[in-house]
């Protein structure tokens, strides 16, 4: 392809870009050594969850919060697009001295994609990352979206199976390596990728080690995962370390796709770690003091914390940060004897990194005429953020997408009810018309409906089962529930249906009380039907019709309902 090409344009581009524009300052020539070796320092710049967006992303994950008003209102910076990313990363690079940087990533680089990467199955996102110099990223539970062989595919190359090489050029395989320490394969017991790297910059050693959450079998299609096994984070980590160890590595970076959020009213800050919680806490106690720094991420939050000796960050999503770690390496040990880092935010008030704006160029070339189609109008900004104060149960966005859903399948299928996954909601929805690509990127799953019959116990289980997992559905107009604030959810691993959140005899469809005994039509999408985000009450609907696609009945009810009103958020109520 013009890989080649891009690249020599992105090197030239760097190399003429101003340090001093970006806020970084040069590193300082070498000083005499008073006493023994000074360590060497070496440079890790770092991201997570990309998503493949390679144009600047919009909304709400297109900006970075830096501030708080007077009134309490967020101050924000617009940030991210691979133009700007490269430009800032060749800059960083350039600070420290030549050969002293690793850039890496932690997941999710692909995967829940806007149209002009998801379009040609993310080729372009693995070419954009190479070109911007990444070199080893660790496999996200979206990089199985479309299973085991596409991402192989995705990481040697090749045109696609079904699609052929859509950009009408060869596709050669990122050039970057992916590490995946514990995503198994379930019949022969080996990674399916290489576990870790090892990279020697001036004499020392740093390995590193790729990881997705545990948990990715049930949050990916059973069709991504087919075949795989995923093994726990710390004892894999641990694992692989002790081995990094008996071969003399002894600074080791773990790339992990698993996180934590902030908590409290300075959670804004990028480079805080303000009542840090989440399932990267344990995880970081839990490994071994032989690693040195956790990369992390799935959360799309962003912090900068120390747990249990080690360094532990993330840097958002959709390329609005890059970590910057700064490693101190003992020449004679090969330990690290210290570990910076800096959450820097990827500003578009640089120079475009012209490789990148010329594969975009390509790219949106190659797709057309369809990207800009208008398929309906939105009224006022549908926003994905779960404004409910009761544990953020409904948006504006994802109400309308469950209506799109039973509209879609309450005639051929005798729908009656509809319920979407927060998670499957990826981005805002301005006002104003509504193009093919817009919509595509709200919905980018491909997912289809599946109508179902669930008993009126079934129902009580499932609304139960949200709280046990800690995902609240969104449901279709017409449904309505009470939630006891101080009602238990089910234990982990317990009966759903033991859980005591939801109001007895609370819920209803269309204003009717739903009985244990009644029986309903109900449309979730695919992924939620077999269980997915733990929603193990679903596999037991009996009488299943697959409808269409999700993002054909979302793009069809925007254009029958324009322009689309925001619904009330009173689906949901607080008892008492």
């Amino acid at each position: 392809m013009q890989t080649t090409v891009l690249r020599r344009l992105s090197v030239a581009a760097a190399a003429s870009t101003t340090l001093a524009a970006l806020g970084v300052a040069a590193a300082a020539p070498a000083t005499a050594q008073s006493s023994g070796p000074e360590p060497v320092e070496v440079q890790l710049l770092a991201l997570n969850d990309f998503h493949g967006a390679l144009e600047p992303p919009t909304g709400s994950g297109g900006r970075i919060q830096t501030g708080v008003n007077p009134d309490g209102t967020p101050v924000t910076v617009d940030a991210g697009g691979v133009e700007y990313l490269a430009t800032q990363l060749a800059a960083l690079t350039q600070a420290q001295r030549e050969g002293n940087t690793v850039t890496v990533a932690a997941g999710d680089l692909i995967g829940a994609s806007p149209l002009l990467s998801a379009a040609f199955h993310d080729e372009p996102t693995i070419e954009a990352l190479g070109l911007a110099g990444l070199d080893y990223a660790s496999v996200g539970n979206h990089e199985f979206d479309e299973g085991a062989a596409e991402l192989l595919r995705i990481q040697n190359g090749g045109c696609h199976p079904v699609d052929g090489c859509a950009d009408g050029t060869p596709y050669d395989g990122a050039d970057f390596q992916y590490l995946s320490a514990n995503a198994f394969v379930t019949d022969t017991g080996q990674p399916l990728l290489p576990p870790y790297a090892v990279r020697r910059v001036q004499g020392v050693e740093i390995g590193f080690i790729g990881m997705t959450l545990e948990g990715t079998g049930s949050i990916v299609s059973q069709q991504g995962v087919a075949g795989l096994t995923f093994a726990d984070e710390v004892e894999t980590a641990n694992r692989y370390a002790a081995e990094l160890k008996e071969q003399g590595v002894e600074a080791i970076v773990v790339l992990l796709h698993q996180g934590g959020q902030q908590t409290g009213p300075d959670a804004w800050d990028v480079d805080g770690c303000n009542g840090l919680t989440g399932p990267i806490v344990d995880i970081a106690h839990g490994m071994s003091d032989a690693i040195d720094v956790v990369l992390s991420g799935h959360t799309h939050q962003a912090y900068d914390c120390e747990i249990d000796g080690k360094r532990v960050t993330s840097a958002a999503s959709n390329g609005r940060l890059v970590t910057d770690v700064d490693l101190s390496v003992d020449r004679i040990t090969g330990d690290v004897v210290d570990a910076v880092a800096d959450n820097r935010i990827v500003t578009r008030d640089v120079a475009a990194d012209p490789a990148q704006t010329a594969l975009i160029a390509h790219y949106r070339e190659v797709l057309g005429p369809i990207a800009a189609e208008v398929v309906g109008s939105a009224a006022v900004d549908l926003t994905r953020v779960q404004e409910d104060p009761l544990d953020g149960a409904e948006s504006p966005l994802g109400n309308v997408i469950a209506d799109a859903q039973l509209a879609a399948t309450d005639d051929e299928a005798g729908a009656v009810a509809a319920f979407m996954n927060p998670g499957g909601v990826r981005a805002d929805l301005a006002a104003g018309d509504v193009t093919y690509e817009e919509a595509f990127t709200v919905q980018p799953f491909a997912n289809n409906l599946v109508t179902l019959d669930l008993t009126g116990a079934q129902l009580n289980c499932l609304l139960e089962q949200q709280y046990q997992v800690g995902r609240v559905l969104y449901a279709s107009a017409g449904v309505t529930y009470s939630v006891d604030p101080a009602g238990t959810p089910a234990a982990a691993g317990a009966d759903p249906c033991t859980g005591t959140r939801v109001v007895d005899s609370s819920l209803r469809i269309g204003g009717t009380p739903v009985p244990p005994e009644g029986v309903y039509r109900v449309t979730v999408n695919n992924f939620l039907a077999g269980g997915g985000d733990g929603f193990s009450v679903l596999t037991g609907g009996t009488n299943a019709v697959t409808g269409p696609i999700d993002l054909d009945a979302f793009t069809a009810y925007l254009g029958a309902n324009s322009p689309v009103p925001a619904p009330a958020l009173d689906r949901i109520t607080r008892a008492g």
